[in-house]
């Protein structure tokens, strides 16, 4: 399988740069996890958006999450779709109060919420603790410890698997989520220091420890917020794990 960064700024897009979004391909599939600030922008530069196959969302912090209004734009009212988009809604793999969340996200005021509903172009699904296929991967989501609810995933296809942390901060749940696997996805939001707050983001360190317990065969970190240094973080990370490796928005990885 292939992994594409549409985008890595943690947060906030930064200078140039998008929120969090990625893409993984195979078969032929095109599976799209998260769809942060920018990344429709980026995913454009290289793919048709009707050619996703399913969307699948950590959680529902903006910087995970902003573009989806403007995919529903472009769902709806396209002029020329290239098929019949309410015949063939986009699987949505989601926390269960996505549909809710999104519609609020889309609608500009409460008359207009009040009727709209959102599933007339998606098919949203609550992600859980149980594996689903979607296309030719299986994913497994895993609960993690964020401000609201919040999932790790595990994403196999071929033999291969890739583990993506979402945002978290330290918890038991992610050595489940990364043990053994291929590449561990990780966040590193800032720099190791006491005074980060629990439960919401991992520092360099940190990842770069979780792959080393883990025995990830490789480690790519993302969601540096644009204010840390993000030099820094790659030195923590190598410490722990000495092959850890920043990605980069546009860079493609062979899985």
């Amino acid at each position: 399988m292939r992994l594409t960064i549409l985008g890595c700024s943690g947060s906030i897009p930064g200078p140039g740069k998008a929120a969090s979004g990625y893409l993984l391909e195979a078969e032929g599939f095109l599976l799209g996890v998260e769809l942060g600030n920018g990344t429709l922008a980026e995913l454009q530069t290289r793919h048709d958006p009707f050619d996703l196959g399913a969307l699948v969302l950590s959680h529902l912090h903006p910087d995970h999450c902003a573009d989806f209004g403007a995919l529903t734009v472009l769902r709806r009212y396209h002029p020329a779709p290239p098929f019949d988009v309410l015949a063939r809604r986009l699987p949505v793999h989601a926390p269960e109060n996505a549909p809710a969340r999104l519609a609020k996200a889309y609608a500009p005021n409460d008359v207009e919420l009040a009727e709209t509903d959102l599933s007339d172009v998606y098919d949203f699904h609550a992600l859980g603790a149980a594996p689903v296929r979607i296309g030719p991967f299986e994913l497994t989501a895993v609960a993690v410890d964020h401000p609201t609810e919040a999932f790790g995933l595990r994403i196999s296809h071929g033999g291969r698997t890739l583990a993506y942390t979402g945002d978290t901060g330290p918890c038991p749940q992610l050595d489940e989520l990364a043990r053994g696997v291929d590449v561990l996805l990780s966040e590193a939001t800032w720099t190791d220091a006491p005074e980060r707050p629990p439960g919401v983001h991992l520092s360099g360190r940190q990842a770069g420890e979780l792959a080393s317990r883990a025995g990830a065969g490789q480690l790519l970190l993302t969601h540096v917020a644009p204010w840390s240094d993000a030099a820094a973080i790659l030195a923590e990370a190598k410490a722990a794990f000495p092959g850890a490796v920043l990605v980069e928005q546009g860079a493609t990885y062979e899985l």
